[in-house]
């Protein structure tokens, strides 16, 4: 990605409150950020993770971020850092275009109900729906398409990009940014068996969205059967997620694409859920769990540790599990030489 203009790499340095390894480097010119193996002699990469050591020592990058105690030989110029993959955001931030800016304005094409609530400075684009006594706080964007619930409110700086939805009465917080697509309040999948049919259970809860929450596009969110879904403050979840009724993720927590929870379950703080986990209804999981992925959770698991496989063990029991496994072949072949009286032979 080429930046507007040239930087001296004493400058990008101190931009990131790096060390450079040799101080001669200081006036090298960087025009741009790339990955280690698609970076040129004028631009800047990083490491960050070792496992990319060879794809560095083939680099033609000019210059490259590395961790504090980097003390390999290779061609590009180091920039020691702290946490490489953080000091290269930096640099992609200070140096790419500036972000689009919204203009505080309603779009004629769009609709808005009796006695909605505009904060000031909002962005409101075209055929944007909003029901009667919804509030949108000040300085929000609501994208193209978007559409927002009878009663529901929407929080201050906080954006939804084009093809929302956020179902009636349902809450969205400050800070909060909704990718295309999300869904907020649909109803959660309820039903029971009577007389030979599938009879639907109203689903007369809301979804609660705190600040500085961020969901990505496609993720569904279920309304509470009654109550309230919610999704506490900070946490993080990534396109094409499901989050049925009921359910509580706690603060700061990770949800990575294609992640399904089911109904009434609750997470801790801190939860990571890596990609295509699976979650059982009502169970619990505590702070500071890690669950890696495409691991099944059929019970409820203690806080602070990692768990792998499906279903969900703690990962000291999964790798003896894996372990075990892999001998099998060989206990077979045993088992049947034995059958047969050829053991030794």
């Amino acid at each position: 990605m080429a930046f507007v203009q040239s930087i001296g790499l004493g400058e990008i340095a101190s931009l990131v409150g790096g060390q450079l390894a040799v101080a001669a480097t200081s006036d090298q010119l960087i025009q741009g950020v790339a990955s280690i193996s698609e970076a040129s002699r004028t631009d800047i990469t990083f490491l960050g993770n070792a496992k990319y050591i060879q794809a560095l020592r083939l680099s033609q990058a000019g210059a490259v971020l590395v961790p504090l105690d980097f003390s390999e030989e290779v061609s590009p110029a180091l920039v020691r850092v702290e946490n490489p993959s953080v000091a290269f955001a930096t640099l992609v931030e200070r140096f790419a275009p500036k972000p689009v800016s919204y203009a505080a304005v309603i779009h004629p094409t769009a609709v808005i109900g009796a006695g909605v609530e505009l904060g000031e400075g909002i962005c409101i684009q075209p055929h944007v729906v909003i029901q009667d006594g919804a509030r949108v706080g000040a300085r929000s964007v609501i994208g193209a398409f978007s559409y927002i619930g009878h009663g529901a409110q929407i929080g201050d700086d906080t954006f939804l990009h084009p093809r929302v939805t956020v179902a009636e009465r349902c809450l969205v917080g400050n800070r909060v940014i909704l990718h295309s697509g999300v869904v907020v309040g649909s109803d959660g999948f309820g039903f029971e068996f009577v007389g030979g049919r599938h009879v639907k259970i109203p689903q007369v809860g809301i979804v609660q969205i705190d600040d500085d929450v961020e969901i990505g596009a496609n993720t569904t969110l279920d309304r509470a059967r009654f109550g309230r879904t919610w999704i506490q403050e900070g946490t993080k979840i990534d396109n094409l997620v499901q989050i049925a009724h009921n359910v509580v993720l706690g603060k700061h927590c990770l949800i990575v694409s294609q992640v399904g929870i089911s109904g009434s379950t609750r997470l801790g703080d801190y939860v990571t859920l890596a990609g295509q986990v699976g979650v059982v209804g009502h169970i619990e999981i505590g702070d500071q769990v890690v669950v890696s992925a495409q691991s099944g959770v059929s019970k409820s698991l203690p806080s602070k540790a990692l768990y792998m496989g499906s279903p969900a063990v703690s990962a000291p029991e999964y790798r003896e599990q894996v372990a075990l496994i892999r001998r099998l072949a060989k206990l077979n072949a045993r088992v049947q030489a034995l059958e047969k009286g050829n053991v030794g032979e």
